[in-house]
């Protein structure tokens, strides 16, 4: 018996040397630098080699802060702007593609490519779109000399003008033309990844059930609202997580599109730690400003996992 335990042990010991090289990977990229960063987010840079403790002062810096709150509220348009856009687009595609439809195959992978493309790379191919002289959206709709990516107006105010109609002081101007165009980029740019997610739960959905629905009478409507939905309500709940908390980390096509200078309204969170810590050599603060991303981000998780969570059926 002692024999057995002994090899059970080593048998042990060796799994946890399997696993050593990818936990050490962990830790040393993922789990020092959380701690690291909070230690860094109590002190104030006075030079770029010394720093001085203020404890809690960055975060009351950051309520006062009119850069910072207007970054955030240009992520809440892009997350608003990009969530639901990207649920409703993929679930719709997801079920065109479940069909029983010629060269399914090929349109997966046409879809999907996007995903597997450097964000770098598409980032700088969408510049050559949005461009205000040869740009081809300009050139569909005869708009010539229109800098897509310059555009501060806010949506809802060009619109109010277009109709002659006065906003609100109290009323928000919406998303700018500039941030709706990183919306479109980012949108297109995922789409391929959440369709087949989709297409995945999709699939696990018995086909008896679609009879049964279709013999009692059921359109195809009520098919998908009866049927579909319910049993896609885990798959949803997922690429509403994952998207919602990617949005708030959007950075790379923003930093592409703009040459590393966005327009004032498409100057994200992300972006304006970057340029806190590494324009303005302030590491103190831009730790800061990661944790409060990071305490937004967890929050609206768990109201996402207590609303959303709540509708979900896994059987």
């Amino acid at each position: 018996m002692k024999l057995v335990v002994s090899a059970r042990e080593s048998i042990d010991w060796i799994a946890y040397l399997y696993i050593l090289p990818a936990f050490l990977v962990v830790g040393l990229f993922h789990i020092v630098p959380v701690f690291t960063c909070l230690s860094l987010s109590l002190y104030e840079d006075v030079s770029i080699y010394t720093s001085r403790f203020v404890g809690l002062a960055n975060f009351r810096q950051l309520a006062v802060d009119s850069q910072f709150r207007d970054s955030l509220v240009n992520t809440l348009w892009f997350v608003l702007g990009t969530v639901p856009t990207a649920v409703v687009l993929s679930l719709f595609v997801a079920i065109l593609l479940d069909t029983e439809i010629r060269g399914r195959g090929i349109y997966r992978t046409i879809y999907f490519l996007p995903v597997i493309t450097s964000v770098a790379a598409i980032s700088l191919v969408w510049k050559w779109v949005y461009n205000a002289e040869y740009g081809l959206l300009n050139h569909l709709f005869g708009w010539q000399g229109f800098d897509w990516l310059q555009q501060n107006d806010g949506l809802f105010l060009l619109c109010s003008r277009k109709l002659g109609l006065g906003l609100p002081a109290w009323f928000p101007v919406g998303p700018s033309v500039a941030m709706l165009a990183v919306i479109a980029l980012s949108v297109w740019k995922g789409l391929g990844y959440n369709v087949v997610i989709f297409l995945a739960g999709l699939q696990t959905i018995p086909r008896e059930l679609y009879e049964v629905a279709r013999i009692d009478g059921a359109s195809a409507w009520q098919s998908f609202r009866n049927v579909t939905w319910p049993l896609l309500t885990p798959t949803t709940y997922f690429i509403l997580v994952m998207t919602t908390i990617s949005s708030f980390q959007v950075f790379t096509q923003i930093y592409m599109l703009y040459d590393g200078i966005p327009a004032d309204s498409a100057r994200v969170v992300v972006f304006y730690l970057y340029e806190t810590a590494f324009r303005s050599d302030r590491l103190g603060y831009a730790s800061a400003i990661a944790y409060v991303l990071f305490g937004i981000i967890f929050a609206l998780t768990m109201v996402q996992r207590r609303i959303a969570g709540s509708q979900v059926h896994y059987q």
